[in-house]
């Protein structure tokens, strides 16, 4: 790894950014109920925050790659988040939310895809240490839903809103810390991005990535009411969350070992795999604490292993100046495409075919998206 690289403080801005995600994440659509919000409606609100994802990481990241300091878009992003997260203390009406979520989804949402760039750029071709640096992003999320959940437990949903905007605060202070690298050098060839794009692997991964991510809007969405339906604890329910995140950790930890030792395309493959068994785990045996917790360990696979695989073919195929717009396609297409949609579905169908079957439908996807990878993701 580069003498150079900030470690410490790129690992505070993953931290944090984790860690306000470790609040809102697994409670959001709760205190959403809490407000008395149909499941449709969490459901095209969760929905909103992940699709502003289409938009905002892809303006955010065409301004990167076309001039503007890739450090002030990140700072200015993280700013503009903690405002316009604010206006969730003004009112708590659906339309006036759905204003607030799609103004701080475009902000919050094009924090990350720079982030990535940026990392990449600070690690060169020390590039297989990523999950080194992001392992610090899981870790915040583990302290901020296992406190949040033990915190739930005992005190009103109420205090979530002040809870994530003190995270988004911690955000943006610690993105006036960072340093970029000295120089961003733009010598390789130059290729628009339609030629990249149009190539048969780069559309067949976008596309995995994208049915990957509409099979976990049921889990995003709905996964802390299930389990709050099924008389689990909020704390314990916060536990369950910790529990994938850590497993998420171990991956992290290893997975520069494991590139080394297995090909990438079939670690894509086989995490992608055990999301569906996951999803079936889930939607079947929620009485069961034994096989809910063996659902939250494949975590470890169908985001951990997923991500760190798939961002490796995206810093692959999006090189020089196309890597802000890479990851921002990455970020865009998968978790906002993705997981909108998902999101959208799953509050439709939750009431109407039931938990089993949404999981059941969710696992489906996950099959085909399988296929769709063996056959053309090289």
């Amino acid at each position: 790894m580069a003498h150079s690289l900030p470690y410490w403080r790129l690992s505070g801005l993953y931290f944090f950014y984790f860690s306000a995600l470790g609040a809102l994440l697994p409670f959001w659509s709760l205190y959403l109920q809490s407000l008395g919000l149909t499941p449709q409606a969490i459901g095209s609100l969760m929905a909103l925050l992940m699709l502003t994802k289409l938009i905002g990481p892809n303006i955010w990241g065409w301004l990167a790659d076309h001039g503007a300091k890739r450090l002030s878009l990140i700072q200015l992003g993280g700013g503009f988040t903690v405002l316009a997260f604010t206006g969730v203390f003004i009112n708590s009406g659906y339309w006036w939310l759905m204003g607030v979520m799609l103004l701080f989804g475009f902000f919050w949402n094009a924090i990350l895809p720079l982030l990535e760039a940026m990392t990449f750029s600070h690690l060169g071709k020390d590039n297989h240490r990523y999950s080194q640096l992001r392992v610090w992003g899981s870790i915040g999320f583990i302290i901020s839903v296992v406190c949040a959940g033990y915190f739930f437990q005992h005190y009103v949903i109420d205090w979530l809103p002040w809870i994530i905007w003190l995270l988004l605060l911690g955000l943006w202070g610690s993105t006036l810390v960072i340093v970029d690298v000295p120089k961003w050098e733009h010598a390789e060839v130059k290729l628009s991005l339609w030629n990249v794009l149009k190539q048969k692997p780069v559309i067949a991964l976008l596309t995995v990535c994208f049915i990957n991510q509409v099979s976990h809007g049921v889990y995003y969405t709905f996964y802390s009411i299930y389990l709050q339906d099924a008389g689990y604890s909020l704390e314990l329910i916060g536990k369950l969350w910790a529990l994938g995140v850590i497993a998420e950790v171990l991956i992290f930890v290893m997975m520069h070992r494991l590139q080394v030792r297995f090909e990438l395309r079939h670690l894509f493959i086989l995490s992608i795999g055990l999301a569906a068994i996951r999803w079936l785990f889930i939607g079947h045996y929620v009485d069961s604490l034994m096989l809910l917790m063996a659902a939250q360990l494949l975590h470890a696979a169908s985001f951990g292993l997923y991500h760190a695989t798939a961002i490796q073919y995206v810093h692959h195929y999006f090189t020089g100046r196309l890597q802000g717009r890479g990851q921002a396609l990455y970020s865009s297409i998968s978790f906002g495409a993705g997981g909108g949609v998902g999101a959208y579905l799953s509050g439709h169908l939750w009431e109407r075919i039931g938990a089993t079957a949404t999981y059941g439908l969710a696992a489906l996807m996950c099959a085909v998206a399988v296929w769709v990878a063996w056959r053309y993701v090289r």
